[in-house]
């Protein structure tokens, strides 16, 4: 019998906070320091563990790239996306 390929959607949250920490080679901390200043908010199982999406993962990199490329702060970054969220739906 043959199987059916597994398909994970962009907004499935499979990936834990190591994984994107070495696929983004950015320290764990500032993973936790960007959900805390609520620009990313990863699922969480038992109130602990966090699992983010592809989506999560890719706004992260954006983020990142804001961060380093641009020197965006985390206030310009919640207004950049505040903006987007208004006007760019």
């Amino acid at each position: 019998m043959k199987k059916k390929p597994i398909k994970i959607s962009p907004k499935d949250p499979v990936y834990a906070i190591g994984i994107v920490s070495k696929l983004l080679q950015m320290p764990e901390w500032t993973l936790r320091s960007l959900e805390k200043e609520g620009l990313v908010r990863p699922k969480r199982a038992n109130k602990k563990i966090r699992f983010y999406s592809m989506e999560d993962i890719k706004k992260i990199e954006h983020i990142q790239y804001l961060m380093d490329e641009k020197g965006v702060n985390v206030h310009g970054i919640r207004v950049i996306y505040e903006m987007k969220q208004t006007f760019w739906k």
